[in-house]
């Protein structure tokens, strides 16, 4: 049974309940449950072996990302801290653990998470949130960004089912991806309700920094470099998203709660600009820069070459 107090009625309680079904009917994932089997290794190393190696950092990131919250709301509400550091924390881990060990699998290297390195500008973000008012600004920024990222976790984990599946890859689609995708939207359900809760409660100045916040810090999950944000344009590239009207709908997908919410006022807004633009900004460095770890990719697909001949 979860640990979490459910109390009857109020938008409180309707949370406490859903983060309360989480975590009873969505427990962590066993690695052990998952089949590893694949029978064509070179062709998922070449298709999605970036891919792969981006999912699963920016899983195992979660320890990094459970202390970021930490340090960003030095009050939260009970059910915040509830909810990432026993539902969805552990969760979250599992998923990298699953996909580190397809990588293994795979014969390729595991991912180098950065799991205790707290950006400056997050403690000294953090420092001012003791003062309720922008805690609650800062509040909103979580939701925000966990809203997009989850967005974006569920339609890269659908991408990579179908890629999967039209490979003949069932085992690793049905048994790893498909479990971990169907965890994806409850967490997104608790950001968003929460986000629109917490939204009408904000005076106008504070919406006002909140859209301003946003629209400088906005970036896609697990990219605070430019090779990192390579790493995102790498998995557009394998789930073919290269055109423009691509990256915009991709963009609309993403962030279309945050529209509705920030940029109400604005009709017929497909998608913030500073969302394209930033998915844009990936696609041109997986088109320009020196990929990571490409002598690693190539040497196991040479390897199974070898092999196979």
């Amino acid at each position: 049974m979860s640990q979490l107090a459910v109390k009857p009625r109020s938008s409180t309680s309707r949370l406490q309940t859903h983060v309360a079904r989480l975590e009873q009917e969505h427990p962590p994932l066993d690695v052990a449950s998952v089949d590893f089997t694949v029978r064509r290794p070179r062709k998922v190393i070449e298709r999605y072996g970036r891919v792969l190696d981006y999912m699963a950092r920016t899983e195992l990131e979660v320890e990094r990302n459970v202390r970021e919250l930490d340090v960003l709301m030095p009050d939260p509400p009970e059910l915040d801290q509830y909810f990432y550091r026993h539902v969805w924390g552990p969760q979250e881990l599992q998923h990298g653990l699953i996909l580190d060990r397809l990588q293994a699998e795979l014969g390729l290297p595991l991912s180098a998470p950065n799991v205790s390195t707290i950006p400056l500008k997050l403690r000294v973000l953090g420092g001012i949130a003791h003062v309720a008012a922008v805690q609650d600004v800062v509040r909103m920024l979580y939701y925000l960004t966990g809203m997009t990222t989850e967005r974006s976790a569920v339609l890269a984990y659908q991408h990579l089912h179908e890629g999967l599946v039209a490979m003949g890859e069932d085992a690793i689609a049905d048994t790893a991806v498909a479990p971990i995708r169907r965890q994806e939207p409850g967490h997104y359900a608790y950001y968003q309700m929460s986000a629109r809760q917490l939204w009408a409660r904000l005076s106008p100045w504070q919406q006002w920094l909140t859209r301003r916040l946003r629209s400088i810090s906005f970036a896609p999950v697990g990219a605070n470099s430019s090779q990192e944000l390579r790493q995102v344009g790498d998995m557009m590239l394998a789930f073919d998203i290269r055109e423009r009207a691509e990256i915009d709908e991709f963009a609309r997908t993403v962030a279309r709660s945050e529209t509705e919410l920030l940029w109400a006022q604005e009709a017929g807004l497909g998608a913030p600009s500073y969302v394209a633009d930033a998915f844009a900004r990936c696609l041109e460095l997986a088109r320009t820069q020196p990929p990571l770890h490409e002598p690693c990719f190539h040497g196991r697909v040479a390897l199974l070459d070898a092999e196979d001949a």
